[in-house]
């Protein structure tokens, strides 16, 4: 069982980005290979000291039940725990055993979801208990039962489409059932030897336009932008009999919900548009929630939207360097400055929706020279691009922007025939020289430094922080120029974002003109999403 856990990691590694682009249902948000993933390798890391079966089924409930992410991830972990609960007193799993873990795990997912929605991961799973219970029934052996499951599954996630309009829509199968037949991939893996599937090459384009075709007007929950707007998710700490008040007080304020665990500990999933609605539910059944994370699936879908498309329009090849540099960002007139100051490549990411190291590694390897400086833009992402030095054999160096303005400032300082050490040394000072600046929308109520958050607010921020709170776009602006331009500032470069509005843009400009008339403005279509505008200051 150890060894199935960790080849069904290495199956979802390996198809992660596949199972992402699959993802449409319930939210285009593209993130559940991803969520699957993260939930095996929590359980992985649980195994080193499983010493027997019993152990190592604790360790694999356990596992998933703390390191579970996500819609499907959540369900993941109950479909590994049915199978634990048969195989937990075993100490030799034999055909029919298997045959009866696989509907253990179908029935537990059931019932931990509050709504189950046929053409998911369910289906998927349940049609591989029942063809495995028949094939045992038939006195098949175990291999024979296994690709008796397997055979099921495949063809269940094929009809798929038929069940749920958003996946014959975006013309796509279910993203989670994908991802449980490699379950079955790594137990015949480990019976049979037979090798794990290869993930299928990504031509440029695939399934880049998924998101918004899957996104029809209206009908929360249904995988569009106009459902529930937050992803809720948290480990409950509650008695057993909590539970089923705590579904119904779930049920009135969203959907999407899943809730597993068991003897006090459960990991609770739903999508609201009431935050405090569903924190204070596990309060009102006398529970303890920890680990509370808020999505903002909105957000999520629109980035993600960016990112599908930067990943599939192709860059156009640089010449052969001394020294070549990846940035990240989104938007396409972002990517095509940083094209024209030098970059080698631009990988789609940014604030809500972080490149994997993977991705980053992948546009090193792709360049044409054998040393490369990273430029994140994106302090969540510096940490990411720091590791990929260690993956590859060239020479990589991490310049930590942590704005676009900072990154486009270093460019300026990039010289290509230098190595890349001299550049990382030179390109820090040229982002350091500048001051940057954003406005984007608060998604929900907080407090700053600034004063009181209310959702929709605009808020102005600096590197430090948020320095501005304001009712309007324009506001924000100016508010947030006015505590950043000061009178040694020759040059204000503004970036404007796919939903900029210009008469912002004017209000900007006039404000400029008539309190820092020594400073001069340059505007360009950045295109990014969600934030209107990003400010660089010199």
């Amino acid at each position: 069982m150890r060894a199935v856990v960790t080849a069904y990691r290495d199956a979802l590694r390996a198809h992660q980005e596949v199972v992402n682009r699959l993802n449409v249902y319930p939210v285009p948000d593209g993130d559940t290979g991803t969520n699957m993933a993260l939930t095996l390798e929590s359980v992985v890391a649980e195994l080193a000291d499983a010493a027997d079966m019993a152990a190592t089924c604790r360790a694999i409930s356990h596992g998933s039940l703390m390191g579970a992410r996500g819609n499907s991830g959540v369900i993941l972990c109950q479909l590994l725990r049915g199978l634990c609960d048969v195989w937990k007193v075993a100490y030799e799993v034999d055909a029919a055993q298997v045959a009866a873990s696989l509907r253990s795990a179908s029935d537990a997912a059931y019932k931990a979801v509050q709504n189950p929605v046929e053409g998911t991961i369910l289906t998927v799973a349940g049609a591989a208990a029942t063809g495995a219970c028949e094939a045992a029934v038939a006195g098949k052996q175990l291999a024979d039962v296994l690709h008796a499951a397997r055979s099921a599954a495949t063809d269940a996630l094929a009809h798929t489409p038929e069940q749920l309009p958003v996946l014959k829509q975006a013309g796509v199968v279910d993203a989670g059932g994908a991802g449980f037949v490699l379950l079955l991939d790594a137990f015949l893996h480990v019976v049979t030897g037979q090798p794990l599937p290869e993930a299928p090459e990504l031509p440029a384009g695939a399934l880049s336009s998924v998101a918004t075709e899957a996104m029809p007007a209206g009908g929360g929950g249904d995988g569009s932008a106009d459902g529930p707007r937050y992803e809720v998710m948290y480990l409950l700490e509650a008695a057993d009999e909590a539970i089923p008040g705590f579904r119904r007080a779930w049920s009135d304020i969203g959907d999407s919900i899943v809730v597993v665990g068991g003897e006090g500990t459960w990991n609770c999933h739903i999508h609201t548009d009431d935050i405090g609605g569903a924190v204070e539910a596990a309060l009102d059944a006398h529970g303890r929630p920890r680990r509370i994370r808020v999505t903002d699936l909105h957000e999520q879908i629109e980035e993600q939207r960016w990112v599908r498309e930067g990943t599939a329009e192709a860059a156009p090849e640089a010449p052969a360097v001394r020294t070549a540099v990846v940035v990240v960002a989104s938007g396409a007139g972002v990517a095509r400055i940083f094209r024209s100051l030098g970059a080698a490549r631009v990988v789609a990411g940014g604030q809500s929706m972080n490149p994997s190291t993977a991705e980053i590694l992948e546009a090193v390897e792709a360049v044409a020279a054998d040393q490369v400086v990273i430029l994140p833009n994106n302090s969540n992402i510096v940490p990411v691009a720091e590791q990929v030095g260690a993956l590859t054999t060239k020479t990589v160096r991490v310049v930590p922007t942590r704005a676009v303005a900072e990154g486009m400032a270093a460019l300026l300082d990039y010289v290509a025939d230098s190595d890349a050490s001299t550049n990382a040394e030179a390109m820090a000072a040229a982002a350091g020289r500048v001051t940057p600046g954003e406005v984007t929308e608060a998604v929900r109520a907080s407090s700053s430094s600034a004063g009181p958050i209310a959702e929709g607010d605009w808020l102005g921020l600096s590197a430090t922080g948020i320095e501005v709170v304001a009712p309007t776009v324009a506001a924000a602006a100016i508010a947030l120029l006015e505590v950043l331009v000061r009178p040694e500032h020759e040059l204000l470069t503004v970036l404007e974002g796919e939903d900029a509005d210009p008469a912002d843009t004017r209000a900007v400009h006039e404000w400029l003109e008539q309190h820092r008339p020594g400073v001069a403005a340059e505007v360009h279509d950045g295109g990014q999403p969600l934030y209107p505008f990003l400010f660089s200051i010199e």
